[in-house]
């Protein structure tokens, strides 16, 4: 048996051993069974694996099998979206590609395997959207780890990180976007925004030439998977820690002149996976999928994104609110990192917000912040790590052990369409608040 000490030594690799059972055990309930798998790959998340079968099976970039497999083979008109766009005339892919570059390995295997296995090798049998679900739980743990490292940078001790670890999946919509849409591109952000956030510390605090690639890789792919996700440069103040060491990295970089032409160049490098499909696909390099959506800047709908019924980050995630606390000691300790947070903050707010449509279709909560997740959760680990006294920590723990159930129980009951994918109002959501009759009879 471990005794006190060895689990308190151990309290992240228990919290993060728990945490990734129970998802394996969650995600193989849910989507493993039956026809269950058939529901893992579904709108938007359609649309990022196409690329795969695109590329390795069918070498076709119009997506013309759409038609057959979708239209055709594995038709259900619940499940029924199609992801193309026109430009120009032609026929493409209205997401970006990626999402289907990081969970390629995945697919291949996924391919391997159905060809061993005697299933179609059409890139839309069972195997493979069960593989895309295993590579959500992969990026999951990835991020989960790297954040865990990036914790330790701030002296942040071993409960606490074990505790926020344990509360960034299951009490936030990273748990759904895991479990309940594997196929979105959010959980891949999110385990590569943690990569970033960790390597550029290091590079911040000790200046070594060795991460400037490095973090341009990253970097990369980061916008390869949704472009807005590029805002994260804009947290580079507040990961230096203050603005001498902010200016000295840049002042770094700069006269880091090789390094800085490779980063440029492996940054380009992946950003021209878009564009050489987009050349083969259209004969432009340069193409804008999303047609008439766009923004407007001059209507930002910043209270709604965080407060409404409709998908109020604060309302259907209060653990987020909540981790607003730690902002008190970021105060204390540090008015520039305090600043840095909320003016990062606020401007990615802003900027989701002021989308044409701020409540990004069906999602459970607002889903543009599920890659941000660490820079909440950062917030909630100072604050655990402050507590000192007993009282401090049971009030914690109580109101922790709270809103997880609450997101779990919520995410339940949009899973099960009490809360509506997109019309939630004040009377629907007080009318299910809740609400459990309808499940215990």
């Amino acid at each position: 048996m471990l005794n006190k000490i060895q689990i308190e030594k151990n309290a992240v690799k228990i919290s993060i051993i728990i945490t990734m059972l129970l998802m394996i055990f969650s995600s193989s309930n849910l989507n493993w069974g039956k026809k269950s798998w058939k529901n893992i790959l579904e709108t938007d998340a359609k649309g990022y694996y196409a690329y795969l079968p695109a590329a390795f099976i069918y070498q076709d970039f119009n997506f013309t099998f759409f038609d057959t497999i979708e239209g055709e083979k594995y038709n259900h008109h619940n499940l029924y979206y199609d992801y193309r766009a026109k430009y120009n005339g032609k026929t493409i892919n209205k997401y970006y590609c990626g999402t289907a570059v990081a969970a390629a390995p995945f697919f291949i295997t996924a391919h391997i395997s159905s060809y061993a296995l005697g299933f179609d090798t059409d890139g839309y049998s069972k195997l493979y959207p069960i593989f895309i679900n295993i590579a959500a739980l992969f990026y999951l743990l990835i991020g989960l780890l790297y954040f865990n490292s990036f914790l330790k940078n701030y002296s942040i001790e071993a409960w606490p990180r074990a505790i926020t670890l344990f509360a960034s999946v299951f009490g936030t919509h990273l748990f759904y976007y895991t479990v309940g849409e594997p196929g979105f591109s959010h959980i891949y952000s999110y385990a590569f925004f943690n990569m970033f956030i960790y390597y550029a510390h290091q590079y911040f605090h000790a200046f070594s030439k060795k991460y400037i690639v490095i973090i341009a890789l990253l970097l990369g792919i980061i916008t390869l998977i949704r472009p807005i996700n590029g805002l994260l440069v804009f947290s580079l103040p507040f990961i230096a820690g203050s603005h001498k060491i902010f200016m000295d990295g840049i002042l770094n970089l700069v006269r880091s002149k090789i390094q800085f032409l490779l980063g440029t160049l492996a940054f380009l490098a992946i950003l021209s996976i878009q564009l050489i499909i987009y050349k083969i696909s259209t004969g432009h390099f340069i193409v804008y999928s999303y047609g008439d959506e766009g923004f407007n800047f001059s209507d930002p709908h910043f209270i709604d994104i965080l407060f409404s019924y409709k998908k109020g980050l604060f309302v259907y995630t209060p653990i987020f609110l909540c981790s607003l606390a730690g902002s008190m000691y970021l105060w204390k300790s540090s008015r520039y990192k305090f600043f840095a947070w909320f003016s990062f903050f606020i401007g990615i707010t802003y900027i989701f917000s002021s989308w044409w449509m701020w409540y990004y279709g069906g999602s459970f909560s607002s889903r543009v912040y599920v890659e941000f997740i660490p820079f909440f959760m950062i917030l909630l680990a100072i604050a655990l790590n402050e507590i000192k006294t007993k009282t401090q920590k049971q009030i914690w723990g109580a109101l922790l052990i709270v809103l997880i159930l609450f997101c779990q129980f919520q995410t339940f009951q949009y899973r099960h369409l009490d809360i509506h994918w997109s019309e939630m109002n004040k009377e629907k959501y007080w009318d299910v608040f809740l609400k459990v009759d309808k499940y215990i009879k």
